[in-house]
C-alpha cells in the first residue's frame, strides 16, 4: 500500500480484471503477491491458484476477504489448466500475471497477443518461468562455502524453486578440488520420508 501510494498518481488508472495464475511451489506467497499487486494498483482478481493446491488459496483468499477485500472485487477460480487457459481467453481479461513453466507461458503470449484491451492496447503479461540460474566460484571461494551453498540452493525443497541452482561454473584450477566436494555433500543427502527428520530430499508434490 505504502508503494502504491508512492508511485501512484492521481492519472493512475486501473486495467480492470487481473487474472493471476500461480504455482504449487510457492502455493501462498506467490499467489498472494500476485493477488495483492493486482488489487493495490486497482483492479479485480480472478485468482487461479495450481491444481494442486487449491485449499492454501482458497485459505488466503478467505483471509483477505476477513481482512476487508470486497469479495465482488477478489474472487477465487480454482480448476485445473482448462480453467487458466479459459480465464486468459475471455474478453473482459484485462491483464494476466502467470507463475509457472516457460512452455505454458508463451501459450498464455500467443493467446494474448489475439487482442487488444477495452482501451485498445496489447494485454498486459507478467511472467516468472523457469531459469537456468548460474553460480560461478574462482580460486577465491572457499570449496566447503562452495559446497554448502551449491547443495542448498540446487537441492532445498527437491530443487522445484524457480530461484534454485542449475549450473555450477568453477574456475578450472580448482575445479577439481570444488567439484569433489560438492559431489561429496550430494552424496549424504538423505532421499525419503519427509516427515522423518533426517530427510534431506523428500517428495514435494505428487
Amino acid at each position: 500500500a505504502a508503494q502504491a501510494r508512492a508511485t501512484l498518481g492521481p492519472a493512475h488508472k486501473p486495467l480492470g480484471a487481473v487474472t493471476c495464475i500461480s504455482p504449487w511451489n510457492f502455493p501462498l506467497a506467490i499467489f498472494t503477491g500476485q493477488v495483492a499487486a493486482a488489487l493495490v494498483t486497482g483492479n479485480t482478481v480472478l485468482a487461479k491458484p495450481a491444481e494442486e493446491t487449491p485449499l492454501i488459496a482458497a485459505q488466503g483468499v478467505a483471509i483477505l476477504h476477513e481482512a476487508g477485500i470486497p469479495a465482488a472485487a477478489l474472487q477465487l477460480v480454482p480448476g485445473d489448466g482448462r480453467i487458466g487457459a479459459a480465464l486468459v481467453s475471455a474478453p473482459r481479461t484485462q491483464a494476466v500475471m502467470f507463475t509457472g513453466s516457460t512452455e505454458v507461458a508463451r501459450i498464455i503470449q500467443k493467446e494474448l497477443a489475439k487482442r487488444l484491451t477495452e482501451g485498445g492496447d496489447p494485454v498486459p503479461f507478467i511472467a516468472e518461468t523457469g531459469g537456468q540460474n548460474a553460480m560461478i566460484v574462482d580460486s577465491t571461494a572457499l570449496p566447503e562455502q562452495v559446497a554448502r551453498d551449491a547443495v542448498a540452493s540446487a537441492f532445498q525443497s527437491a530443487g522445484q524453486r524457480c530461484s534454485a541452482l542449475r549450473l555450477l561454473c568453477v574456475q578450472e584450477d580448482v575445479a577439481d578440488t570444488m567439484i569433489e566436494m560438492v559431489a561429496g555433500a550430494m552424496a549424504e543427502l538423505n532421499v525419503g520420508d519427509p516427515s522423518v527428520l533426517a530427510t534431506d530430499v523428500g517428495p514435494i508434490i505428487d
